[in-house]
């Protein structure tokens, strides 16, 4: 019989999550099948217990479930307890365990494109949601030069911060603030769906001050190429899409699940060839 993994979220048609697992069971020979299930949020629970019911071995876990599904699980791992969200559930026997591999799988794609340690660069970060949190956590623990946050709603950026209280070296901005100071930032990582499809030229802020050898990364992935990393295109600064991201979570979730590494590259080219864009 097969082994049965999943995705739980609402909207839910877009994913390309069951192209990118069910590719990477075929190349394995793993007898599995990977689906999409749309979940309203008011039938989160009984999901879980036909989670349960159904023997299904992993779940991975999108919006508007990430914080919520953590009521009904058995068990959450450490680090998602510290992310405080919960993107990969795994079966552990009669148990269902909550992990969070999205912090780990941007930092793993972040590291193709650095010259540098983590803790000789300063960051600076566009958003404060729940993806926003688990790279800021991840990063957190390498303990940068400096980290600060900008958000629209500030007081949302200073509870983030104030989940890290043994990192200080950070700071709350404005929108105007951290447009100011650009220029002392190596790394600037946009989290917020600013840019992304449908409202493809908006830009969360202006790089006119970004310092020539900065990084800009933009975790939407849909567009590849934002209207924020066309900007940094433009001024010749290295960038990172979001599509780096989605796959590394991805098969970080994948090895939790089967014990096996997925082609990550292959991963890549699928979500990519489903986009019919380019590479930044």
């Amino acid at each position: 019989m097969k082994k049965l993994y999943g995705v739980i979220g609402n909207p839910i048609g877009h994913s390309m999550s069951p192209d990118i697992h069910n590719a990477s069971l075929k190349d394995l020979g793993l007898d599995g099948h990977y689906h999409a299930f749309k979940v309203e949020e008011d039938d989160l629970e009984d999901a879980v217990k036909g989670i349960r019911a159904l023997g299904i071995q992993g779940i991975n876990v999108t919006v508007p479930h990430k914080v919520s599904i953590m009521d009904y699980l058995d068990h959450i791992d450490e680090s998602a307890k510290v992310i405080g969200a919960v993107n990969t559930v795994r079966r552990e026997g009669d148990k269902l365990v909550g992990y969070n591999t999205d912090g780990e799988g941007f930092v793993k794609s972040l590291m193709k494109v650095l010259d540098k340690p983590i803790s000789e660069l300063s960051f600076l970060m566009i958003g404060a949601g729940g993806a926003a949190r688990a790279i800021f956590t991840t990063i957190a623990r390498d303990i940068p030069k400096k980290f600060d946050i900008c958000n629209r709603t500030l007081e949302k950026a200073k509870q983030l911060t104030e989940s890290t209280p043994s990192f200080h070296n950070k700071e709350v901005l404005s929108i105007k603030e951290a447009e100011e100071r650009l220029e002392q930032y190596d790394v600037i990582i946009h989290t917020t769906s600013v840019g992304m499809y449908p409202n493809v030229d908006d830009v969360p802020l202006s790089l006119q001050r970004a310092a020539s050898s900065a990084v800009v990364c933009d975790i939407v992935y849909n567009p590849i190429q934002t209207a924020l990393l066309k900007q940094a295109n433009q001024k010749g600064l290295k960038t990172l899409d979001g599509v780096g991201m989605f796959v590394e979570q991805a098969a970080l979730s994948f090895q939790l699940w089967t014990g096996r590494e997925p082609d990550i590259e292959k991963m890549r080219s699928i979500v990519i060839g489903q986009l019919g864009g380019k590479e930044c």
